[in-house]
């Protein structure tokens, strides 16, 4: 804000309380007494937009794409922790006085388990709320989401759209829903929901054009041809978000394309970093670069049975307060990843 002068000049009538040091002219303040007035500016800023806000409207300030410009550094760090603890502070103030304004930040949990300061306990109990699909915390679905487009283009009862575009009475493989079997492909992401059911309309499309016989409804055989565009388009929402965290993502990818099988043990990674391992560096573990791929979900760790739910393979984007199990032996490639990464098999064959 004042980089480009060596002191503030006010008119006379200037009149806030910017509380300067003894001696200081309240119509020249030097750089140097910033530091100790900065703060007392922001109060007063602060003052004065809640004194001018209607009591009868609702204010909304919102902050998305954060992760646009996060490059991991302190200095971003901080940007974000700042902007964090100006909307609560702001957030309380308005309340305090009554007043119907809220700062809301949206940002990706990835990013904000990165950030350490002071009251991110308090903050995370009292001021955040989860935006989530289809886990045991909420009733929200993506099929609700995809619903109320499917009725607003179609002009259709939105209660009965998905039905009415998908034919779930044709099941997939293994006696899995259309609906699951999507689900299961994505990153419980409104977007990637989007681009799937676009991907299998673009399929859908082809087939009739080829052979007009077919039923006017999205199939089985419409969502096995859409896989492969929407693999890719998984891959390259990856390729932008993760070498910000990961700067030897693509790397760690290409090991992942060795691997036969969705279904991995940790003795066959473990063998395919040691024959890579000019390629990886002296300083990449197997272990480092399992743990990596499982925080971004990309990899699920396998967990035996034996509690209500039996044996499972955790991915973390379902349960983001997940840990990496070091001494886990087997993994899934997360299944939306299969065609972009060339793995032919479910589970390796012995």
């Amino acid at each position: 804000m004042f980089s480009q002068q060596r002191e503030l000049r006010f008119k006379t009538s200037f009149e806030w309380n910017l509380g300067l040091k003894a001696g200081v002219n309240a119509e020249t303040i030097p750089l140097t007494d910033l530091p100790t007035i900065i703060q007392e500016v922001n109060k007063n800023l602060m003052e004065a937009i809640v004194e001018s806000l209607n009591p009868q409207f609702n204010y909304y300030i919102c902050f998305d794409q954060l992760d646009l410009g996060f490059d991991g550094s302190d200095l971003y760090k901080a940007r974000l922790v700042g902007l964090l603890l100006a909307a609560r502070d702001f957030n309380v103030r308005a309340k305090a006085a009554g007043m119907q304004f809220s700062v809301l930040i949206f940002l990706r949990d990835d990013i904000y388990e990165d950030l350490i300061f002071e009251d991110k306990n308090k903050i995370t109990e009292n001021y955040t709320t989860r935006i989530e699909w289809d886990t045991p915390r909420t009733e929200r679905t993506l099929s609700q989401l995809m619903a109320k487009r499917f009725s607003s283009v179609l002009q259709i009862p939105e209660g009965d759209a998905w039905d009415f575009t998908f034919d779930e009475d044709e099941k997939m493989t293994g006696r899995q829903s259309k609906y699951q079997h999507m689900v299961d492909r994505t990153f419980l992401r409104p977007r990637d929901m989007i681009k799937f059911c676009n991907a299998v309309l673009t399929a859908h499309t082809t087939n009739r054009r080829d052979d007009a016989s077919l039923p006017n409804i999205f199939v089985n055989r419409d969502v096995n041809l859409a896989r492969p565009e929407y693999s890719r388009y998984l891959l390259a929402e990856l390729d932008d978000e993760l070498p910000k965290h990961v700067p030897d993502y693509k790397k760690y990818i290409e090991i992942l394309k060795s691997m036969d099988s969705l279904q991995f043990e940790r003795s066959d990674f473990d063998e395919a970093c040691q024959k890579r391992a000019l390629f990886l560096g002296a300083d990449k573990q197997a272990i480092d670069i399992l743990a990596a791929l499982f925080r971004f979900s990309i990899i699920g760790c396998y967990a035996p049975g034996g509690g209500a739910g039996g044996s499972e393979y955790i991915l973390k984007y379902k349960d983001p307060s997940a840990r990496f199990n070091e001494a886990a032996t087997a993994f899934r490639i997360h299944a939306g990843l299969k065609e972009v990464l060339g793995v032919k098999k479910w589970t390796k064959s012995g």
